[in-house]
């Protein structure tokens, strides 16, 4: 399995008791991800995907799971190095874009929390444009080579989702969106979460693990048809990468 970084693999412990992740459904499909993990970017497709099949029986809910929150050390060399490895993997895998030009930036933060932060002011401004302002900000950092650990580069993203760059830019340095990022990163981490991207299905009480992992849509339609069914418990649908 290619792997990122990760906090290490123990999704399979998303069990036992639902933290309750949007209150409004009873039946919910929860997508741990980050705007800046390589491997979440090759998932987009899938995301979508799930969300168009599936999201008027249930609702697809993005969590913000924060790769390298907080991270104040600039890429070194050997960090390109590795992340270079990771993206040609995820490219090879997914055939999603990447520009490779991101190599030659120097100094640069690989910061996930502004980004993720910026998810979750999307999802709290205007719910409906939280995945496909997700896709842009993978397509804006992966495929387009923008920083999207700037401020001013997330909200310019917002505007076509619809949202005024204005509220944007006065709700994301708030604290109550520095709070709600961070109860996602804690949220995430105890459900077990420790790799991106992860997709764990909710009904009721229960939790159940659908993916770990990087999977084609193709590989996950079997067992998602299977839960909305309500047919027998099934073995997860086997992933290729974490980040």
């Amino acid at each position: 399995m290619a792997k990122d970084e990760t906090r290490e693999p123990a999704a399979e412990k998303a069990a036992d008791k639902s933290p309750d992740i949007s209150g409004e459904q009873d039946r919910e499909i929860i997508c741990v991800v980050d705007p800046m993990c390589s491997w979440c970017w090759g998932f987009s497709p899938t995301i979508r995907a799930i969300h168009e099949a599936y999201g008027d029986k249930a609702p697809l809910w993005l969590m913000a799971g924060g790769l390298r929150p907080m991270n104040a050390a600039p890429m070194t060399e050997k960090s390109k190095a590795e992340t270079r490895h990771h993206w040609e993997a995820v490219a090879q895998a997914s055939g999603q874009p990447f520009n490779f030009t991101f190599f030659d930036r120097q100094g640069f933060v690989y910061d996930t929390e502004p980004a993720c932060r910026a998810l979750v002011t999307v999802r709290s401004l205007k719910p409906a444009a939280a995945i496909p302002y997700l896709e842009a900000v993978h397509r804006a950092f992966y495929a387009e080579n923008r920083d999207v650990t700037d401020a001013g580069v997330l909200a310019e993203l917002a505007e076509p989702m619809g949202i005024d760059r204005t509220a944007f830019a006065e709700v994301f340095p708030a604290r109550e969106m520095m709070y709600q990022t961070a109860g996602d990163f804690y949220r995430s981490q105890s459900m077990g979460i420790q790799g991106f991207p992860t997709v764990v299905l909710r009904k009721g009480e229960e939790l159940r693990l659908l993916i770990a992992g990087f999977a084609p849509f193709a590989q996950l339609k079997t067992h998602l048809d299977q839960w909305i069914a309500g047919e027998e418990p099934f073995e997860d649908g086997g992933a290729e990468g974490v980040a």
